[in-house]
């Protein structure tokens, strides 16, 4: 894994596991050990689903770097499916609160979305590879050419 990738994943993840416990501390308080329960499921599965997309999407680049932005949005679309399918199999369960289980769901997906936007806003990824220092000092008169396109 890049360096900005495990950092993208960091970034995601701290504010996620606040909000979890956050999640877990306001339904033990509004619907007891269920809710406390459910709100911790909910947290884990959401994490559990972003993380794997983080992971999928950083394979695919290495791998496959021309389907990099299908594979993005192809990706949100079956991760938000599946928390459909999980929220649907769960929806009558008497192990947790269905409640708190489907509300920390919802915050920690979207805590996790905004800190993941958060994090490519701020990451330095360079789109133009500099000039190496032998070619600036040697005189030539190159250009930076894009990244990944042959010089």
């Amino acid at each position: 894994m890049q360096s900005n990738d495990a950092r993208t994943l960091l970034n995601c993840a701290v504010p996620t596991a606040i909000t979890g416990g956050v999640a877990v501390a306001v339904s033990s308080v509004l619907a007891g050990g269920e809710g406390a329960v459910g709100a911790a499921f909910g947290t884990a599965i959401a994490a559990a689903f972003m993380a794997m997309g983080v992971v999928v999407l950083e394979q695919t680049a290495k791998r496959f770097p021309h389907l990099f932005q299908s594979m993005g949005l192809a990706l949100f679309v079956v991760q938000f499916l599946l928390m459909a399918v999980v929220l649907s199999v769960f929806q009558n369960t008497s192990l947790f609160n269905t409640r708190a289980f489907a509300f920390s769901l919802l915050a920690a997906t979207l805590v996790w979305v905004a800190a993941q936007a958060r994090s490519h806003m701020k990451a330095k990824i360079f789109y133009v590879q500099p000039e190496a220092e032998d070619e600036r000092t040697s005189g030539g008169a190159k250009n930076a050419s894009p990244a990944g396109s042959p010089s």
